[in-house]
């Protein structure tokens, strides 16, 4: 009898646990009877009802819901590692607590697993969603796409569906200032993407500040692309040839007596350039160096304050 381990990070969804919990359970019923069902439900550090809201789900299903409360908001990717981690399942699946995504896609994602696919991405091919949301989204996984990960499928995806084996290399690795979702497809496992319309948000208000997509977008190039340090290289020798070129030039001026003492205003335009260029090469140069500190410190991704439920098996994952 397989087990489906469906890991839902919750931050401030104090209105949405509700819905998502009858939503989950009323979708048990498409599959196969022989698939049995945890939900591993992860508090990100909420201040609101959330937690209250989760409690109460797991009081309703005490032998398939597990409640993870952590000590503090450490952002929805290392709340889903701490899912992973005490997800006991053969297969795991990861949805969003807002039912933005379809969980009825899951019953077709359950079937590839079964032909014997380690990695299921429901990839949104639109959204109902308009606006500075949509286009932020759009032109994020294009260029994720372009400069990083060519394989990626089109749209973005935050809905997957993996065997435990993909599960436990993402624990092994437990990447710092990265992208999960991306780390999985860089795994190299063969996937198939099921294309999907993502919903709009009915309940609650999205916690997804400009702040947080900024440093999503950061930290997925850095992790998994060299192109800022390769544009720093092509656009110094850029800069090198120029100054060669202009440098020759006003040695031609010279010999031939024709310098002019003008020039300061172009003098000043060509330093705060090359002033500018070296700030921001040091700001590109400084966040790979401030990622490698950070993953030398070795502090946890997260901090567990307590789990609601039943106790996490014995897994054997390295260390």
């Amino acid at each position: 009898m397989p087990t489906l381990s469906i890991v839902v990070p919750c931050y401030f969804n104090e209105a949405n646990i509700p819905v998502t919990a009858h939503e989950l359970i009323a979708n048990e019923a498409l599959f196969p009877p022989e698939v049995a069902f945890e939900y591993v439900m992860v508090d990100d550090g909420s201040r609101d009802g959330t937690l209250q809201q989760l409690l109460l789900f797991q009081a309703a299903h005490p032998d398939k819901v597990r409640v993870v409360e952590l000590a503090g908001n450490v952002g929805s990717y290392n709340a889903i590692v701490a899912g992973m981690e005490y997800a006991t399942g053969d297969c795991l699946a990861i949805i969003t607590a807002d039912m933005q995504d379809p969980p009825e896609l899951m019953v077709q994602m359950y079937d590839y697993w079964k032909k014997g696919l380690k990695l299921i991405i429901g990839n949104r091919q639109d959204r109902e969603e308009t606006g500075i949301q949509k286009l932020f989204s759009n032109a994020f996984h294009a260029l994720m796409k372009r400069i990083a990960l060519p394989n990626i499928p089109d749209g973005g995806f935050d809905f997957v569906f993996f065997d435990r084996q993909v599960s436990e290399e993402i624990l092994r690795i437990k990447e710092r200032n990265s992208n999960i979702f991306y780390l999985m497809v860089w795994l190299g496992y063969p996937y198939v993407n099921i294309p999907y319309v993502r919903r709009k948000r009915k309940l609650g208000k999205s916690r997804w500040t400009l702040q947080k997509k900024v440093k999503l977008l950061i930290d997925s190039i850095m992790a998994f692309s060299f192109f800022p340090i390769r544009a720093i290289s092509v656009l110094g020798i850029l800069l090198g040839l120029s100054a060669l070129f202009y440098g020759i030039y006003l040695a031609v001026l010279r010999t031939i007596g024709d310098i002019q003492v003008e020039g300061w205003t172009g003098l000043m335009v060509v330093m705060l350039f090359v002033a500018a260029f070296q700030m921001i090469a040091l700001g590109i140069i400084g966040e790979y160096v401030w990622r490698g500190l950070d993953a030398t410190r070795k502090r946890p991704l997260y901090v567990v304050r307590q789990v609601h439920g039943q106790q996490k098996e014995a897994q054997n994952l390295p260390d």
